[in-house]
């Protein structure tokens, strides 16, 4: 059996040292990780408008948590958690099913598998 080489996404979890953190904006950090931030949307924009459409906020997040990675902007993680609201859990969840870089890049793990 092959095994899938993307990068885990992992919702809620404690991060350890190890881990990269994808943080929605508005919530507290966990201490002593990596962390990106992330928006579920842009202020002052309508949803599906036509300068947003190519990709989303969170399409946009996990790629930047991939090159950094890649860049060696930050440590070679081997596994992201998410944490976020229940509105960013679908967006990053969405993205990663929407978004062909991002399911290339990364898998959903554990209890979110699809």
């Amino acid at each position: 059996m092959e095994q899938d080489a993307r990068i885990p996404v992992i919702f809620g979890q404690q991060p350890g040292a190890d881990d990269m953190v994808l943080l929605e904006e508005g919530l507290t950090a966990p201490a002593s990780v990596h962390i990106l931030q992330f928006t579920t949307s842009l202020p002052g924009h309508l949803p599906g408008c036509s300068c947003c459409t190519g990709r989303s906020p969170a399409a946009t997040a996990l790629a930047a948590a991939f090159r950094a990675r890649a860049m060696g902007e930050s440590h070679f993680f081997k596994q992201l958690i998410v944490i976020s609201t229940p509105a960013g859990k679908r967006a990053i969840k969405a993205a990663l099913t929407q978004d062909a870089l991002c399911r290339a890049r990364f898998r959903l793990s554990g209890e979110d598998e699809m």
